[in-house]
């Protein structure tokens, strides 16, 4: 039988015991409420018979959420909600595997209408997304009410279960058997107790009444499993939150500190190093055609912060606590935090320059300063002017509204946005974009923007002189710093589940009911699964007491051959 059973009001059994609304079954005696006396149907014994919450007539507002969270047909919803969800988030690449990319254009330029469609969806980072989470936890929400609702009143039902039965339960059983015998109930209940324990069941008595039973452990198998299930959607939700959780790809310029973004860490590539396979070393077809990295490696220092931390103003004071040439799986570790090497460009990075202010029209210079790529000062002072640094650009670009832009952190085409205020000046300083590099100065025409942003009478310059202004990181380390602390938790919950599978599908929970009254033996058994395996243990048990009964005739009451 499948499905809920109806529900029934508060009825006395003819036993006498009071059972609550929607009890199948006497909680004392096994006696079927539900059905007639003349019924043959298998008993449904699902948690015993035994009343659930869910189906508690008249329910309020809480009870009804219960209701909703407590039905297998819910959660299979979620489950399959959340399913299709995982899968509209693999059409197309996540932002997460991706570096420095503008998702609002990235997905449009790469994958056309469907692409730009996919990112204004929020499809582009499923797994961050409110509606994925919302369906993770209503799962979660729909594990703890589902086992709830029966785990608890199975074992209530199990606790205190009464070794002597209604005969209309014994029968009803799916593996029953009533028959004659010719001894006093006692003698031939104290009999079968020997032959039952040797079957490796705990046998429990009461007069001419028996109950054996084994494997109990197994009916909780489901429920270890729902428990396992919590704990690892726990850990994966878990690690939205901040310090549970990292997957970062940074850029290390060799010679640069760099920090580690949502920690307390820096770290300093202090050398980079490739080594490339020679000709003779690689296939003859990639021979000429190809050079292939054999080796490469960072040498890495892990520095903490110590003080001055949080303060932009001052300088943090750092402790070195760790050092690792990191190289393809060999990571620098510390503290459950990872730094993988996984690329590297060997194109120079510009880490600061000394630009001068000159005036344009005589050749006079005014002084120079350094100006930092990263972290610059946001004052600067040539001779009688000051140089207001209002924007930083790192990787000059323009948005669709035609305004400027930094497509990424790092300092590929830089560009500078001051105010200077001096003499021969107009009152509110004028505006000047500085490019550092002389390929970016053509390509985004810093003179033009400059004659529109400052007049045809503008006549300040800035300018590089030769290279010992300029300094230049020889080479970039790409690191993937990962940090998983919710992971061993994720682990945990695996076993957990594992250990539940283990139970429920190596053993099973079986009973047998037998009363001897009257001449008569009336006996039933019940598994959860393996009813072949019920059949030929009780039958083998009846033919030590000397009952010969076909496994194929105990199923639902059949006669003894």
């Amino acid at each position: 039988m499948s499905g809920n059973p109806p529900l029934i009001v508060n009825t006395k059994c003819e036993c006498g015991h009071q059972n609550p609304v929607g009890t199948v079954l006497c909680e004392a005696c096994g006696n079927p409420l539900l059905d007639g006396a003349d019924s043959a149907r298998p008993l449904e014994m699902r948690y015993d018979g035994k009343a659930r919450r869910s189906q508690k007539t008249n329910p309020g507002v809480i009870d009804r959420v219960w209701n909703f969270f407590s039905s297998v047909k819910i959660a299979i919803y979620l489950i399959v909600l959340t399913l299709l969800g995982s899968t509209l988030g693999t059409v197309f690449p996540q932002e997460s595997t991706f570096l420095h990319i503008d998702p609002s254009t990235y997905y449009k330029q790469r994958y056309g209408t469907a692409g730009d469609i996919y990112y204004r969806l929020g499809l582009s980072h499923t797994y961050e997304s409110w509606w994925f989470i919302t369906l993770l936890v209503m799962i979660g929400a729909s594990l703890v009410i589902c086992s709830l609702d029966r785990v608890l009143p199975l074992y209530k039902a199990l606790s205190r279960q009464q070794i002597r039965k209604h005969r209309r339960f014994l029968t009803r059983q799916r593996v029953a058997l009533a028959t004659k015998v010719a001894e006093g109930p006692e003698d031939w209940v104290s009999k079968a107790v020997q032959p039952l324990k040797k079957q490796g069941y705990r046998v429990m008595t009461d007069g001419g009444a028996l109950l054996a039973e084994k494997h109990r452990f197994s009916r909780w198998g489901p429920y270890i499993i729902h428990i396992g299930l919590i704990i690892f959607l726990l850990a994966v939700l878990a690690r939205g939150l901040p310090g549970l959780h990292m997957d970062q790809h940074l850029a290390f310029p060799q010679g640069e500190i760099v920090h580690i973004p949502d920690t307390s860490y820096y770290l300093v590539n202090e050398r980079f190093t490739v080594e490339f396979y020679k000709d003779e070393e690689m296939p003859e077809e990639f021979r000429g055609k190809k050079v292939l990295p054999k080796l490469y490696e960072t040498k890495a220092v892990l520095y903490e912060c110590t003080a001055d931390c949080g303060d932009p103003s001052r300088e943090p004071k750092l402790a070195k606590v760790a050092s690792h040439a990191i190289q393809v799986n060999d990571p620098l570790s510390y503290k459950g935090m990872k730094a993988y090497q996984f690329d590297y460009d060997l194109t120079p990075v510009l880490r600061s320059v000394t630009p001068k202010l000159v005036n344009s029209a005589t050749g006079e210079s005014y002084g120079s300063f350094k100006l930092e790529m990263k972290n610059p000062q946001r004052s600067f002072t040539a001779g009688p002017y000051t140089l207001e640094l209002k924007e930083k650009y790192m990787e000059f670009g323009l948005s669709e509204e035609g305004k400027p832009i930094s497509k990424s952190p790092y300092p590929n085409e830089p560009a500078f946005f001051f105010l200077i205020k001096g003499p021969k000046l107009p009152a509110g300083g004028e505006p000047y974009f500085y490019f550092p590099k002389q390929n970016d100065k053509a390509e985004f025409q810093q003179d033009a923007i400059n004659d529109k942003l400052g007049g045809q009478g503008r006549f300040l310059e800035l300018e590089v002189g030769d290279m010992s202004g300029v300094d230049v990181s020889e080479s970039t380390s790409y690191l993937n710093v990962r940090v998983d602390r919710a992971m061993p938790f994720v682990w945990v919950g695996a076993g957990i589940v594992m250990l539940g599978l283990v139970l429920g599908f190596y053993w099973q929970h079986r009973r047998i009911w037998l009363t001897v009254g009257e001449g008569e033996l009336t006996l039933g058994a019940h598994t959860n699964k393996n009813w072949y395996g019920l059949r030929r243990e009780v039958s083998s048990f009846l033919k030590k007491m000397d009952i010969n009964a076909d496994e194929k005739s105990l199923e639902n009451g059949g006669d003894p051959a």
